[in-house]
Order: C-alpha cells, then sequence, then structure tokens
C-alpha cells in the first residue's frame, strides 16, 4: 500500500453548501454548446489552468489514461479542419439516418466545421487504453472511457467557469487527429473542443433541459 496523506477537506455547514450547491449549479445551467467563435486570443495561462483542472480527475486505479493536446497554429487547424469536413461530409451524405438527420435539423449543422479555424485554441483529448513502460512494455489503463468522460465533463465545466465557450466535435471516425498530432500509438482520439470567446452577435437553439423528475429518481 502506497503512504497516506491527511486529507484536505474543510466542511461547509448545512447552509453554506446549499448556497454552494445552488451557486454551482446557476452557473453551469447557463453554459450552451456555441459554435460561431471569436478569433481574439485567448492567454496560454487560461488554456493550462483548464487542462489542470481536467488532469485532477478520478481515474480507475489513478492511472490517468488520458492526454490532451492544445492546437494554436493556424496550419495544424486547417489541416484538422480539412480532414473533419470530408469525414463530416460523408456522414451528412449517407453514413447518418434519416432519423438522426431530422433530429439535428433544429441546430442548424451541417458538415462544415468553420469553427475549427476560427477558435484561437482546439483541445484534442486522447485517450490511453494501455501505457508504455520505460522498455516499450505495455502497461493496461482501467476504465479508461469512464475515466476520460470524468476528465472531459470537469474540462467543459473549467471551460465555463473560466468565461469561455466551447462545442463538443466528434467528427467520426477520429483516428486522423492521431496522424494529423503524430501521436503515439497507445493514444485513441476521444472528443475536440474548440475553445475560446463566442463570436458578436453569436445565438444558440432554443431549446429545453429535461425536467428534473425526468432525470432523478430516489429510492
Amino acid at each position: 500500500m502506497s503512504p497516506t496523506l491527511p486529507l484536505s477537506f474543510a466542511p461547509l455547514d448545512a447552509r453554506a453548501t446549499e448556497a454552494a450547491a445552488a451557486d454551482f449549479y446557476r452557473s453551469l445551467s447557463s453554459r450552451r454548446t456555441v459554435r460561431d467563435f471569436a478569433p481574439t486570443p485567448v492567454p496560454r495561462e487560461v488554456i493550462e489552468q483548464i487542462v489542470a483542472t481536467a488532469a485532477t480527475a478520478p481515474s480507475g486505479a489513478h492511472k490517468q489514461p488520458w492526454h490532451f493536446c492544445v492546437v494554436a497554429d493556424p496550419a495544424i487547424k486547417q489541416q484538422i479542419r480539412e480532414a473533419a469536413e470530408k469525414e463530416e461530409y460523408e456522414n451528412y451524405h449517407g453514413r447518418m439516418s434519416a432519423e438522426w438527420l431530422d433530429d439535428l435539423k433544429i441546430f442548424g449543422t451541417d458538415w462544415q466545421k468553420p469553427f475549427l479555424t476560427t477558435a484561437p485554441y482546439l483541445i484534442v483529448v486522447f485517450k490511453k487504453p494501455y501505457d508504455l513502460g520505460p522498455n516499450g512494455e505495455k502497461q493496461k489503463n482501467y476504465y479508461v472511457n469512464e475515466s476520460v468522460g470524468i476528465a472531459c465533463g470537469m474540462l467543459i465545466a473549467a471551460i465555463h467557469l473560466a468565461g469561455l465557450v466551447t462545442v463538443t466535435h466528434t467528427p467520426s471516425p477520429m483516428n486522423f487527429l492521431q496522424r494529423v498530432l503524430d501521436r503515439p500509438e497507445n493514444e485513441r482520439a476521444y472528443l475536440l473542443l474548440p475553445v475560446g470567446l463566442p463570436a458578436a452577435g453569436a445565438r444558440v437553439p432554443a431549446i429545453e433541459r429535461k425536467a428534473m423528475e425526468e432525470v432523478l429518481s430516489w429510492y
């Protein structure tokens, strides 16, 4: 068993706990997916802090099976956009079912993804089914999808709380990201997040979240 440390935890009284939970909900409930970005620069330190927050996520056996690639180079962003739009064109012209396309109509999306070059940063999250030891041997990771999914949720929350916006982009298949970014064989693209400020006049679809009784059951 590894050495232990005392837990750093300052409990709040019941009223403060309720207020903290309500404040966090109010902040996160205002989060919206944004597809129209301004090219306005964002300090690199902000992005590093956001990624650092995501990397505090829990993971199976504390393997931390993730790697975050931040893309700021316009030429690389252009390569990613061209490859992503090629896959998205195929999706919108044959791969997606008629039902899926119908469900997307409310968002007004199509195969063109200008946010991939307009946003100042792209954060590409890779999952690692296994790590490589000092001699190249495979070291198994556990609950990889679950662990990386939790980290991505924390990443999205951190982006919002920093006053920035994003859109979860998953062009399928995503293996071109491993090639464009020259990532090692033990990494698989999991999620692509453009990050920045919204464009002036940006609008979002008028949608409603499910009511609490639809998403919560008490036993």
